[in-house]
């Protein structure tokens, strides 16, 4: 255990976790398209981030949170092109700042950014789905790193409980698709997989903030991919999340304004 003067920041918990797992990742299977187009989505991520905060808020703003979604993209997105890197990374930066509910965004913005680019230029971009295969000390390593780190945040029940609803759905599926459990469990073997997990689904930003409600928003998240996989919907989980997410939020926002009483100045209208 760290002495506390030597404590990580919680700024810094998400891009060393992410960067960790690149390392891990692209070292034992080459998981990048090139250094190049990661380091172009980066750029493109903090450079974003910064021109907005800017605009909308008057002054720039910390890279941290740009840095993640940046080597987010930049691991998540194959393409043979480099423009899918930068517009994924755009696209990501911008949902946050333009599509906003009462204040916040709804979308993890990578989320958002891949499922788009699925949508409007598939025939350019695919999404990262290898799995680990003989190199499985990485992804031991850096399951093992994420589940302590988001222990210590407190956060670790929602990854907990979608692991385990992802396996308990996969044994559902086996008896549609006829394949073996171990082939419909074998996704969470790879580098996808951890950062759908470790990343978009823990954001503190676009959860909901009750501990019993996220893992119950992240059960009902699995049972959506389930059905999309069902249907043969290949990048199932990006738009699982990317449906379910901001109901989610939305709902919870209901639901304590309806919990919350009215005083009598709030509830005389303003002419």
């Amino acid at each position: 255990m760290l002495p506390a003067g030597l404590a990580l920041p919680k700024s810094l918990i998400g891009p060393v976790l992410i960067t960790t797992l690149l390392i891990g990742a692209h070292l034992s299977f080459g998981i990048l398209d090139g250094y190049q187009k990661l380091l172009l989505a980066v750029i493109t991520s903090i450079v974003m981030e910064n021109l907005l905060h800017k605009y909308t808020k008057g002054s720039f703003k910390g890279i941290s949170s740009a840095y993640v979604s940046g080597i987010s993209a930049g691991i998540l997105i194959r393409s043979a092109y480099f423009w899918p890197f930068a517009l994924t990374a755009m696209i990501s930066i911008a949902s946050k700042y333009v599509l906003r509910y009462k204040g916040r965004h709804l979308w993890n913005p990578t989320n958002f950014g891949v499922a788009m680019m699925l949508l409007i230029a598939a025939d350019s971009t695919a999404v990262l789905s290898i799995q680990w295969g003989n190199h499985m000390w990485a992804m031991v390593i850096i399951w093992l790193v994420g589940i302590f780190t988001l222990m210590k945040v407190g956060r670790f029940n929602i990854t907990g409980t979608y692991l385990a609803a992802f396996v308990f759905f996969a044994w559902i599926r086996t008896y549609f698709t006829g394949d073996t459990f171990l082939t419909e469990v074998a996704p969470l073997t790879g580098p996808m997989y951890q950062l759908f997990a470790l990343f978009m689904m823990t954001d503190p930003k676009t959860t909901v903030k009750n501990p019993w409600a996220q893992s119950a928003v992240v059960v009902v998240i699995a049972f959506v991919e389930m059905l999309l996989r069902l249907g043969e919907v290949v990048y199932a989980p990006f738009y699982a999340l990317f449906i379910v997410g901001p109901i989610a939020l939305v709902i919870e926002d209901w639901w304590q304004s309806r919990s919350q009483p009215v005083s009598g100045a709030e509830a005389v209208p303003h002419t």
